[in-house]
C-alpha cells in the first residue's frame, strides 16, 4: 500500500487508486490515512463528516462509506501474499474496538518518512553536521507536493490537522534554510527566500533568514528594507513590533562597515547570525 496526505490525498493499492470521488468517503479516507495503522473511532469519523453535529443516522452512514471503500479495495486487490492467503478489504480497512484501522502494510506514507528524515535533520542540526542536516531536511521536504489534504474537504478534525502539519512543514523548512546559511549558500538562497517573505508575510524567522542572505550577499540597504517592510505588516495587521532577535539581527546589520570586503564580513565578529528567539517550535 502507499498512502499519502502531504498534497492531494493518494492511496494505492497494489498500484491502483482507491480514493473515492465523493467528497464525504473522500475525507473518511484521508481521516483513516492521517492516522495509518492506528484505531480512529467511528465517532471521530462522525464529528469529522458532520463538522461535530452529526445525525442521529451518522453511524450507519459512516458504515455505509467504509463498505463503499472496501468495495474499491477489493478491486484493487488483485493477487494473493506471499504465503499464498487470501488478502481481503477486510484486512486492509479492518473494524476495530469501535472504529476503523487503515492497515499500510508496512507501505509507503509519506507522513511517516517525513517525521522520519526530519527527527534525523534536527539530530543533525543539534550535532552541528549542517551538510547531512541540509540533505536530510532537504529530503523530507521534497516529500510534500502541495498543502496537506489539498483536494479534500476539511472538517473541524482535517483542518486542524492540516494546519499542524503546515506548522512541521514550516519547522523543517525554517532549519533547512538555516543549515544552507550556516554553510555559506546565501546566495543560491536569496531567490526560494524572496518567494517565502512574500508568501509569509509575518513570519519573522524567514524574513531573518531573508535579511542575512541579502546582507552576506553584499545588498545590506535591501536587508534593512526588508526589515523595515516586515515591521510596517506587523504595526499594521497585528498592532506589533517585530521581536527583540529580530530588532538586534536589524542594529547589526545597520552598524556593519559597508566598506569591508564580503568575505571579511562573513567572517568577522560584525556578520550577523539568525536571531535565535524568532526561530519555530519543532512540531511532531
Amino acid at each position: 500500500m502507499e498512502i499519502r496526505v502531504l498534497g492531494a490525498l493518494g492511496v494505492q493499492v497494489c498500484g491502483a487508486s482507491v480514493v473515492p470521488s465523493a467528497p464525504k468517503p473522500r475525507q473518511v479516507l484521508a481521516l483513516l490515512a492521517l492516522r495509518a495503522d492506528q484505531v480512529v473511532p467511528a465517532g471521530v469519523l462522525a464529528d469529522e463528516l458532520w463538522s461535530g453535529h452529526p445525525p442521529r443516522s451518522a453511524r450507519t452512514t459512516v458504515q455505509t462509506y467504509v463498505l463503499q471503500l472496501r468495495d474499491m479495495i477489493d478491486r484493487a486487490l488483485g493477487r494473493r501474499d506471499a504465503a499464498g492467503e487470501a488478502c481481503g478489504a477486510k484486512d486492509v480497512l479492518v473494524t476495530s474496538a469501535g472504529g476503523y484501522l487503515l492497515n499500510s502494510g508496512a507501505g509507503l506514507v509519506d507522513l511517516q518518512e517525513f517525521d522520519r528524515l526530519a527527527g534525523l535533520g534536527y539530530r543533525a542540526m543539534d550535532g552541528g553536521d549542517f551538510p547531512l542536516a541540509a540533505r536530510q531536511l532537504g529530503e523530507a521536504l521534497g516529500l510534500w507536493r502541495g498543502p496537506a489534504f489539498a483536494d479534500v474537504p476539511l472538517g473541524g478534525q482535517l483542518a486542524i490537522e492540516a494546519k499542524r502539519l503546515e506548522e512541521t512543514r514550516l519547522c523543517a523548512l525554517d532549519q533547512r534554510i538555516e543549515a544552507d546559511l550556516r554553510l555559506g549558500r546565501h546566495r543560491v538562497l536569496l531567490a526560494e527566500l524572496t518567494v517565502l517573505v512574500d508568501r509569509y508575510r509575518t513570519h519573522e524567522s524567514l524574513h531573518g533568514q531573508y535579511m542575512i542572505a541579502l546582507h552576506r550577499s553584499g545588498r545590506r540597504g535591501e536587508a534593512l528594507e526588508a526589515y523595515q517592510r516586515l515591521r510596517n505588516t506587523l504595526v499594521r495587521e497585528l498592532g506589533m513590533e517585530p521581536s527583540a532577535g529580530l530588532r538586534r539581527l536589524q542594529r547589526s546589520i545597520l552598524l556593519a562597515n559597508p566598506d569591508r570586503p564580503e568575505s571579511d564580513r562573513a567572517a568577522g565578529p560584525a556578520d550577523p547570525t539568525p536571531p535565535r528567539t524568532t526561530r519555530l517550535t519543532r512540531v511532531g
